[in-house]
């Protein structure tokens, strides 16, 4: 992992308090909160612009600001195929969730759920789902913000966590989902000018010779100069010429041909000209395989496959993400839901131009990266590879300010649904104010605590993962429940936890069991292709065999006629 200069650290670290004082000072905006409503859902009167603002703030999460440049020197080109799926989902929000989800009156997902289907015992089934999602996509948000604290300011990885944990939960406890819109919005703009300005400056930084080798990359086989590299991971290496290095300071050693294990947190130092080792299913930067435009992460051996289920994955779980759904509910009427849907669709499209930036040059620059388990760290550690003076330091400073606000922002959405799923969906009785803050404060601390152990973890993995289950549990829910009248309780709750148990059971196994690479890792490692087919199925074919509410006509009507047109009407 390569670690920026230490000279940064001050400005790093006055960036990250300048973020962290904005988030806090902007939230304190949305501190008159009444109601239920006005915490999880701003009362309804959100603008569109500033709602598609906060949406894609909240969305452009560490996977977006540092996975997916990451991604790319990781498995190739073929990974700019996430922000297409990223994106594209908003395309299926607008045409079939936006203005009929909105139209329902709820105030959450589960909300919905029992509103359009009668059924407590589901509401409370898909408040279990929400968190599972929540807490899969907070950890990576978490550990992310302690994992880019330690790499940039040199801090432990535990400040980081905590640090992010406490102005989240601190803002949304203030502020509710009024004070989280504002934030959103804010770090929205912010991010756009830390993530475009930074890609520009290194372009240009780079030179000619540099943009033409990221364009027209060779297979990093050598090691130009030499290189230490610190592994974030157990990583098993195979050496094929004999090759020097030098492990944690010792004294260089030729090392045989043969296979050898790099233990976490060691660094290995290798001599210029050394031939760069095989790493079991990574794709070293450059090649054949790296340069298709599909993907293979595991070296699987069936790429199609594999960029179909990340594509289903991606589209239908955007659909599906409870912390994304519920800001159709925050518009005013239908039609002020799906512009917010369409204004987001035109503000990622313009964000997602970048992240082949960072990545393209990460390859060319810092390919190592590959064998490290940190390839996630390329977007902060370019600067200061191509500058090693204030200029760079800025730049990373500037890198650090907008990751961590992509984290801040993310996390506000997530942790306001996960305290929406326990307080107001699980328990009984209507959730007061008071109890929405508290479930806030308390949630953030399980999370922060599940986060500190999770150094090691791959981001990306739990990112997909949340994805995934998003996309074979709310996505069916939705799609059926808002138009198909013939769904029922018992349809929906089989479909969920078929779902909820194809997608998240078969990742845990997968993680586990590590299966070796083929058809089964690709069918394990992302589900969605077979297990969001499998829970539409089976809310079908349950549904056909029982009765639907007798209600389901008269609120299908309601869910898509237009309001406007009604307003219209009557007057």
């Amino acid at each position: 992992m390569i670690a920026a200069g230490t000279g940064s650290a001050p400005m790093v670290v006055t960036a990250l308090m300048l973020v962290v004082i904005a988030t806090l000072l902007i939230g304190a905006r949305g501190v008159a909160i009444r109601s239920t409503s006005d915490f999880l859902v701003a009362s309804r009167r959100l603008s569109p612009t500033v709602n598609a603002a906060a949406v894609s703030g909240e969305y452009l999460s560490a996977a977006s600001f540092l996975g997916v440049a990451g991604l790319v020197v990781k498995d190739g080109i073929g990974a700019l195929w996430y922000p297409v799926g990223f994106t594209a989902g908003y395309v299926l929000m607008l045409a079939l969730v936006a203005a009929p989800m909105r139209r329902t009156g709820a105030l959450t997902v589960p909300d919905f759920a029992q509103a359009r289907l009668g059924s407590p015992g589901l509401r409370r089934l898909c408040a279990v789902a929400v968190i599972a999602i929540a807490v899969l996509y907070l950890v990576p948000q978490f550990k992310a913000a302690g994992l880019l604290l330690n790499l940039v300011g040199g801090t432990p990885y535990w400040v980081g966590v905590v640090v992010a944990g406490a102005a989240v939960s601190i803002t949304l406890a203030l502020g509710g989902m009024r004070a989280a819109t504002y934030v959103q919005a804010f770090q929205f703009a912010l991010k756009m000018v830390l993530f475009t300005v930074p890609a520009i400056w290194l372009l240009v930084h780079v030179g000619a010779e540099t943009r033409s080798s990221a364009l027209t990359p060779v297979e990093f086989t050598t090691f130009a100069q030499e290189t230490p590299v610190e592994f974030r991971l157990d990583t098993r290496l195979t050496i094929t010429e004999p090759t020097t290095v030098a492990v944690d300071g010792q004294p260089p050693q030729v090392l045989a041909p043969g296979d050898y294990t790099a233990r976490t947190g060691s660094t290995w130092r290798f001599a210029a000209g050394s031939d760069v080792p095989d790493v079991a299913g990574a794709v070293a930067p450059g090649g054949e395989s790296w340069t298709r435009p599909l993907l293979d992460p595991s070296g699987a051996g069936f790429p199609l496959l594999a960029t179909l289920s990340v594509l289903v994955a991606t589209v239908l779980g955007t659909m599906g993400l409870p912390h994304i759904v519920v800001r159709f509910h925050t518009s005013a009427d239908g039609w002020g839901a799906r512009r917010t849907a369409a204004i987001t669709v035109a503000m990622l499209s313009a964000f997602y131009l970048f992240p082949a930036v960072y990545g393209l040059l990460g390859a060319a620059l810092l390919p190592e990266l590959f064998l490290t388990g940190g390839t996630d760290t390329v977007v902060v550690a370019l600067p200061s590879r191509v500058d090693t003076g204030w200029a760079g330091q800025l730049v990373t400073a500037m890198l650090t300010a907008g990751a961590f606000a992509a984290f801040l922002a993310t996390s506000l959405g997530l942790l306001l649904a996960l305290s929406g799923a326990v307080s107001h969906d699980l328990m009984s009785t209507a959730a007061p104010v008071r109890r929405l803050r508290f479930t806030t404060l308390a949630a953030a601390l399980v999370v922060v605590a599940l986060a500190l152990p999770a150094a090691h973890l791959d981001i990306s993995v739990l990112v997909t993962s949340a994805f995934a289950v998003a996309a074979s549990t709310f996505c069916p829910l939705l799609v059926l429940g808002l138009w198909w009248s013939g769904l029922t309780a018992r349809g929906a709750a089989a479909g969920m936890v078929v779902g909820l148990l194809a997608s998240a059971g078969v990742i845990v196994v997968g993680l586990l069991a590590s299966p070796p690479p083929g058809l089964v890792s690709v069918l394990l490692g992302q589900p969605a292709l077979w297990s969001v087919p499998l829970a539409f199925a089976t809310m079908v074919l349950v549904s056909l065999r029982g009765t639907a509410p007798a209600w389901a006509p008269a609120a299908m009507l309601r869910l898509h006629l237009d309001e406007r047109r009604a307003r219209n009407r009557s007057s």
